[in-house]
């Protein structure tokens, strides 16, 4: 099954304008919610296993935590924890979109070879290698919005206008990626929800995604647990399903969304009905 098949599965989905979802699948030791529950390859991939049975699109491995003062990853390391998942999931199931959670072109080149569909890069492909890999192999790219490292990402979250700056930035990535020969309905754009920004930054991208969508590619989201819902609430990490799904409500109104979570049960289930009661009032 190639591509163009898999992706049918977005496209009727969107065709009822229902988001598609990413199930996040964190194999490293420190991401900040669920680090080292998923270090193993069998743990990953039982993981996976339960994320697609409750409504996952899109499953994304990743092996580099990016979580605020996270520190970089050596590549042969981050090869090491994703590609054997990656090879794995492809072979149980040959239907599912999978995507790569990398910022480094050659780690993106060895999850392409082993039947990955996506590189998510929360650096909008910085790694001057990036593009060209994901051309050659017909992938999909994910160009995030992030200003600095995971590392330093947050001492920096001031803008004279954080929407504009974002989506114009996303604009000009998805134009070099296109220069670089991927196809347009192969570029994703991603605001970097809590990448760099403050909470009143997150709120007015999150507000602002119609706008975003109406430059013209699909767009991913990325609320899950993010910090921001625990300042507004007081939720521990694990705590934030309820503030994680209001935050998704904003990509109902996005014709081509993806939402990346990591409850993809919860996510299917609230954006399938939000979707029929939005139907019903057309």
């Amino acid at each position: 099954m190639d591509l163009t098949a898999r992706l049918a599965t977005l496209d009727a989905r969107w065709g009822r304008h229902v988001p598609a979802v990413m199930g996040i699948l964190n194999c490293t030791p420190d991401s900040f919610s669920d680090g080292g529950l998923f270090f193993s390859r069998r743990a990953a991939v039982e993981h996976a296993r339960r994320m697609v049975e409750g409504g996952a699109d899109i499953i994304d491995v990743g092996g580099e935590s990016t979580r605020p003062g996270a520190q970089p990853v050596p590549p042969q390391e981050e090869i090491r924890r994703v590609v054997p998942v990656l090879r794995e999931l492809r072979e149980r199931f040959p239907a599912l979109l999978l995507s790569v959670d990398t910022s480094k072109a050659v780690v993106a080149a060895k999850a392409l070879e082993v039947g990955t569909d996506i590189v998510n890069d929360v650096t909008a492909a910085r790694d001057p290698g990036m593009l060209p890999v994901v051309a050659r192999a017909g992938a999909i790219i994910i160009l995030m919005h992030m200003r600095g490292t995971p590392g330093t990402m947050q001492r920096e979250t001031s803008y004279t206008d954080v929407v504009a700056e974002v989506h114009a930035f996303l604009r000009d990535r998805a134009q070099a990626a296109a220069a670089a020969g991927i196809d347009a309905a192969h570029i994703w754009l991603d605001p970097g929800i809590g990448f760099g920004k403050d909470d009143a930054g997150n709120l007015a991208l999150l507000a602002s995604l119609v706008d975003l969508g109406a430059i013209g590619y699909p767009v991913v989201v990325g609320p899950s647990r993010k910090s921001f819902i625990g300042r507004l609430t007081g939720a521990a990490p694990n705590d934030r399903l309820a503030g994680t799904l209001a935050a998704l409500h904003p990509a109902l109104r996005v014709p081509r969304a993806v939402v990346r979570v990591h409850e993809p049960h919860a996510a299917r289930q609230y954006l399938e009905i939000a979707a029929a009661i939005a139907g019903a009032g057309r």
